[in-house]
């Protein structure tokens, strides 16, 4: 480098986090008739907001629903708010705990989906299994 060469300016731009309030969700595409993107929740904030539900219709503190599922009072708080995602075996006791059985939990919990979802009209079937009504999980 040159002594009386000119350095290069290094400008640095700062682009602050914002705090998001709420679960975030992955987008949709947009849909091609030009309706806006859709987010779709995910499947721990649907279960979390099941749970909560139903602890709160039973007049139940987070304490005693953790204590009868044998799992941590943080640790409900944070399925709940869908921050965690629970395994099977942590979701079949908190839901027993609510005096539900895991396929009632998950049957709400689809429900509760279904509500985010909207047909949309193509005009054509997309394939064989463009007009089941399922739910499929996989680990």
């Amino acid at each position: 480098m040159q002594p009386n060469a000119p350095r290069a300016s290094r400008q640095v731009r700062v682009v602050p986090l914002r705090r998001v309030s709420g679960p975030v969700a992955p987008a949709r595409a947009p849909d091609p008739a030009g309706a806006p993107a859709v987010r779709e929740p995910l499947w721990r904030d649907l279960v979390g907001e099941v749970l909560r539900r139903e602890r709160l219709a039973q007049d139940r503190t987070l304490k005693d629903v953790a204590e009868a599922a044998r799992i941590s009072m943080p640790y409900l708080s944070e399925l709940e708010r869908g921050r965690k995602e629970a395994s099977s075996e942590v979701l079949a006791a908190a839901a027993r705990a609510l005096g539900l059985g895991l396929g009632d939990l998950l049957s709400r919990t689809r429900d509760e989906l279904l509500r985010y979802s909207r047909p949309r009209p193509t005009g054509r079937n997309v394939g064989p299994t463009a007009s089941h009504d399922g739910l499929c999980l996989a680990a």
